[in-house]
């Protein structure tokens, strides 16, 4: 662990913690933007954008995390983000 200091054990279990939600948002930020190309960028007309939204207000994402995603999209320059679905065979035949 850290030895015996409060503020390194903070520090320890903040960083920890900072990392798995950056990796969440940025997870949503992107099913955002994936949403918003795929329909309107409005929320209201869009019932995968507003699930995506749904989703990452539960987890606490900043609005202006949201807005910067949905801005993103409608722009057009960005990276071009896609829903794929991989299927395959496991062992035994089992189809995944």
């Amino acid at each position: 662990m850290a030895g015996h200091s409060q503020f390194k054990n903070i520090m320890h279990r903040k960083g920890r913690q900072d990392a798995v939600r950056s990796k969440m948002f940025s997870k949503l930020a992107r099913e955002i933007t994936v949403a918003a190309k795929s329909g309107t960028p409005d929320p209201s007309m869009n019932p995968r954008l507003r699930l995506a939204v749904q989703n990452a207000k539960a987890v606490s994402m900043p609005k202006d995390n949201i807005q910067r995603a949905i801005n993103k999209a409608s722009m057009g320059d960005a990276e071009t983000y896609e829903a794929v679905r991989y299927e395959g065979y496991g062992p035994g035949g089992v189809a995944l």
